[in-house]
């Protein structure tokens, strides 16, 4: 992370390149670092430099998605738990942090992106055999919703799905993205089991409400997704409680704290609370999430915090073996 320092009339120059824009501990490592450089005989003063390249996991480029440095599954158990309104959201506050990021609708038979996405900057399109994606808000949104009326049924078997979502990964100029966030039906079926197939994914986000109706169906998919081998990187409370916005009172309607517990249980970060605020669901219908329409907002906030963990465990993820780095210094050393 250290990238450069220079020393000149008593001030000392650091430049520390991040892993990610959304890094929580910016803070503590710029007093680190200036402690550690007024430390130094002759240093009066210290001004650390931040940028950031968010880092993708070691090895050779996949052959699908190679220009995507990270692919976050975004999913649920059962339906109706507000996956697609936390994909965007968590979509939005990643973007808004400073990431180049994109969203992929999975849910090919309830589509519902380009609702909450809004009207396009930029419209999806085509040219010489590539798809190019939709731009909202600065965000690459690719739908299966932009290619049929609205209304109409989406009626195809898993085969179906296979080839439209190898489609999507090979045939999309997505061009070069930090964060490709994919919105996924709810449940353990063909589109799960094709995804992990098709490209490696970084990290699923599981979105719950507290109920345990809707926890045991997490259960499922949390074993789904040890089986295929794809790491989960924390659980999300989805309507975890009702603030009145009168008078601030809060009511439990779901029984708060069942995906606390649930992460608790199977050893994974919980996230955070989403409550359950007319002001969050305005922003769907509306096409605006609540972190671009609101970015003031506690919820809105509450958005960025769970962008920032999900972007910090994904970094650490792809940081790699730190006996591998040795040995890589070593023979650079030796050359």
């Amino acid at each position: 992370m250290l990238r450069e320092v220079t020393v000149e009339a008593g001030k000392a120059r650091v430049h520390i390149r991040l892993t990610t824009p959304l890094c929580p501990s910016r803070e503590e490592i710029r007093k680190s670092v200036e402690a550690a450089a007024l430390r130094v005989a002759g240093v009066q003063e210290v001004e650390v430099a931040f940028s950031a390249q968010v880092a993708r996991k070691s090895g050779p480029s996949p052959q699908r998605l190679p220009s995507v440095r990270n692919v976050i599954a975004v999913a649920a158990g059962k339906g109706g738990v507000g996956k697609s309104t936390v994909a965007t959201n968590l979509a939005a506050a990643l973007a808004q942090q400073g990431a180049s990021v994109g969203i992929l609708d999975a849910d090919v038979f309830g589509p519902s992106i380009p609702q909450m996405m809004g009207e396009a900057e930029v419209a999806s399109g085509g040219a010489e055999g590539r798809i190019i994606p939709a731009v909202h808000y600065g965000i690459k949104v690719l739908s299966v919703g932009f290619f049929v009326e609205r209304g109409a049924a989406v009626i195809w078997r898993g085969p179906m799905i296979h080839k439209l979502l190898t489609q999507f990964f090979e045939d999309v100029e997505w061009g070069e993205l930090d964060y490709l966030v994919i919105d996924l039906p709810p449940g353990t079926g063909d589109t799960q089991l094709s995804l992990s197939q098709l490209v490696s994914v970084t990290g699923a986000v599981m979105v719950t409400t507290p109920q345990e109706v809707s926890i045991i169906d997490v259960e499922k998919a949390l074993a789904m997704w040890k089986k295929v081998e794809v790491p989960v990187v924390g659980v999300i409370e989805n309507m975890s409680y009702f603030k009145c916005p009168s008078c601030g009172h809060e009511e439990e309607i779901f029984a708060r704290g069942g995906g606390r517990r649930l992460a608790e249980r199977e050893g994974l970060p919980f996230l955070g609370e989403i409550p359950m605020l007319s002001s969050v669901r305005g922003g769907g219908d509306a096409g605006k999430p609540i972190v671009l329409a609101e970015p003031e907002s506690p919820v809105a906030q509450t958005f960025v915090a769970i962008a920032r963990k999900v972007a910090c465990a994904l970094s650490v993820r792809n940081l790699p073996d730190p006996g591998t780095a040795k040995r890589s210094s070593k023979l650079s050393v030796l050359k």
